[in-house]
């Protein structure tokens, strides 16, 4: 059997894991390639109007995946504990995928609330392809120890740019909106054909950045809003303005993001992304925010 990953929401969290995890019991994969316009029409057919622009990629690359494998990867994501929420959309994926789609789905929750662990969900994945309790074990103690490696040297990567002495923009956004080819990709090429040195905000010390959020606002409760938000405080001082970057119609970064740029004393731009086709008029936005940069 082969399992497809949809590139997209969850990949951009757990997607290196589930690869090495997957590699590790000899069961084979694939992965969706980087959105395209193929998979932006495939999110558009089977979307419906109210979905954000993430989750609309999401259901694209589901689409794409339906003829090349046997079932699907999708997890539910509900909570990390009581006051560490997701998105809405997180845990209602599997019900979304599983009414549009007739394919097999391989699916696990994580929900702390409920005793309901990350490890678990790995274990589930692996008894689902009938693998062994201690092969399941050893794969997953060396996919999370090489994830953790490989994300340690991306964050002294990110903390060694922002020491630089050059401009450089912090980027304040999810990741599976910074690392899709067709929101945040083309942003962060254009800032560095500006001259921009782009600081990622989901590349530092997640723990810390989670405490760091509440000095901004003690009433998140969205756990990767509070981790982006905290990064934040890592490093404002030390960069030249800060670029706010969503997908329409998010109602949490509409609400998360306006609540911070409120309280930071520091040249912001707040940027909502639709339809990638209108470019143009991101990019006077951007040259002018550069501008007045110092």
């Amino acid at each position: 059997m082969k399992i497809g990953i949809p590139r997209g929401l969850f990949y951009y969290y757990y997607g290196e894991m589930w690869s090495l995890f997957l590699e590790k019991l000899g069961i084979d994969y694939i992965i969706s390639p980087e959105t395209n316009r193929e998979i932006i029409n495939l999110g558009n057919k089977y979307s419906s109007d109210e979905m954000c622009l993430s989750l609309k990629h999401y259901i694209g690359h589901v689409a794409y995946l339906t003829g090349d494998c046997d079932c699907v990867l999708v997890p539910r994501i509900d909570n990390y504990g009581i006051n560490e929420q997701t998105c809405t959309n997180f845990l209602a994926c599997y019900d979304i995928i599983n009414n549009l789609f007739d394919i097999d789905i391989v699916d696990y929750n994580i929900s702390y609330t409920d005793d309901d662990t990350m490890e678990k969900g790995f274990f589930k994945v692996g008894k689902y392809f009938g693998k062994n309790v201690r092969d399941i074990h050893n794969a997953y103690i060396f996919a999370l120890n090489r994830y953790k490696k490989v994300f340690k040297k991306k964050c002294i990567v990110n903390m060694n740019n922002v020491g630089k002495t050059c401009k450089k923009v912090l980027l304040v956004s999810h990741p599976y909106n910074t690392y899709d080819s067709m929101v945040g990709k083309p942003i962060i090429r254009y800032l560095e054909s500006l001259g921009c040195m782009v600081i990622y905000s989901d590349l530092f010390d997640k723990e810390k950045c989670l405490k760091k959020s509440f000095d901004l606002s003690s009433g998140l409760y969205w756990r990767f809003s509070s981790e982006i938000i905290g990064s934040i405080l890592f490093c404002k001082d030390n960069v030249d303005g800060i670029i706010f970057l969503s997908t329409f119609p998010c109602g949490l970064d509409s609400l998360v993001n306006e609540v911070v740029i409120r309280k930071l004393d520091k040249k912001c731009l707040n940027i909502v992304v639709d339809d990638m086709d209108a470019f143009a008029g991101i990019e006077t936005r951007l040259e002018s925010f550069v501008d007045i940069l110092v």
